[in-house]
């Protein structure tokens, strides 16, 4: 009986999932696909174990990319509540955020960012959000949902070559660009509270993405809660922490180290290391960023000081305001800023998958 009902949870999820406006169907955006894994692209080749490769469903492009993306005024946004989650990035003086009720749908937004071409995406089975420059083969390209997953982890596929790019594993694993690395850019995910307090005057992707789709509602139940509800079970289980509870990774080749969110209530800033790098991770309950320290800023004082009319979230002991992504807003050094850490927010679980033994940080 319980088998029956876990296989009706997900034909459900299925069908939430690739339920599509008619105006998607005359772009040829299809339901659910029987082609097996070895035939969906030219070249069968895989950086990872190909039995290990899941097909998630609503097969390629089932879930449609966000590419003309609409945006909302923070201050005139009222779709969202408090604690509900966005994906906050800076590009060239340009903020911007994506809520996870929208990218719950979509997975992927491709968008223009202070004139850069970027590539928004979010994996609501293992909590992940990046951006990367959208590139493929060295032009201009875009990224849609490729309908497989590796650890019930996303599997992008990049418009231009029909490579097909790990999320969470940061590489090309198939196909013409196999080994290519995505350039990425820095975000931070936060609540909508504190995202809308630190840049009140940003843009918010809207409702408005040309979708019939309850924004609002998650597609998955409460799959973001229920520690024991998998959809897609990993084959690497690590239960030293609670499967879903979210955690702020830095990632350095094959290794990873987990900061939980609860080390950082009340505000914190800390000097850690990882394979003989010095990071400066800082934030609270609600939000943390991570920065790679240089010399020059080795032995430097730093302070959390949150500041919301000034957008500041730490200081340092020269007088200088810092922004949570590493910028000096104001004092002497106003302008100079550190160096950007590769980092995730994730579930455990999948942070412990693809990175396995992570440290945690005491």
């Amino acid at each position: 009986m319980k088998k029956y009902i876990l296989k009706l949870i997900v034909m459900l999820l299925i069908i939430s999932c690739s339920s599509i406006s008619d105006d998607n169907d005359q772009n040829g955006i299809g339901g659910p696909s029987s082609t097996p894994i070895n035939e969906t692209t030219n070249d069968n080749s895989w950086l990872i174990p190909i039995n290990e490769i899941r097909d998630g469903g609503p097969g390629k492009d089932g879930i449609p990319s966000i590419d003309s993306p609409n945006f909302t005024n923070a201050k005139d946004v009222d779709f969202l509540n408090d604690n509900d989650l966005v994906i906050g990035i800076i590009n060239n003086n340009e903020v911007k955020a994506y809520p996870h009720i929208i990218m719950d749908w979509h997975e992927v937004s491709n968008d223009q960012v202070g004139n850069d071409f970027v590539t928004i995406n979010y994996c609501p089975l293992t909590g992940t959000a990046f951006a990367w420059e959208s590139i493929a083969d060295g032009t201009r390209s875009s990224f849609g949902v490729s309908g497989l997953l590796y650890n019930a982890n996303l599997i992008l596929y990049d418009r231009n070559t029909d490579s097909n790019w790990s999320q969470l594993g940061l590489e090309c694993i198939n196909g013409e660009l196999i080994s290519a690395k995505p350039i990425l850019l820095d975000v931070v995910e936060t609540d909508w509270k504190t995202w809308k307090a630190l840049y009140p005057d940003s843009k918010i992707l809207n409702r408005q993405t040309g979708f019939s789709r309850t924004y609002g509602t998650s597609p998955y139940g409460n799959y973001a809660t229920n520690n024991d509800f998998f959809i897609f079970r990993p084959d690497i289980i690590n239960s030293t922490l609670p499967h879903k509870e979210r955690v702020y990774c830095i990632i350095d080749d094959n290794t990873s180290k987990a900061y939980q969110f609860s080390s950082f209530a009340g505000g914190k800033v800390i000097k850690d290391s990882l394979n003989e790098k010095d990071y400066l991770i800082v934030g609270n309950e609600f939000i943390i960023n991570a920065f790679e320290l240089s010399p020059e800023y080795a032995n430097t004082n730093f302070q959390y000081e949150f500041n919301e009319a000034e957008g500041t979230i730490f200081i340092d002991d020269s007088g200088n305001a810092w922004s949570i992504f590493g910028e000096i807003i104001s004092g002497p050094n106003a302008g100079e800023s550190l160096g950007k850490a590769k980092s995730v927010v994730s579930y455990w679980f999948a942070i412990a998958a693809f990175y396995p033994n992570p440290e945690i940080y005491t």
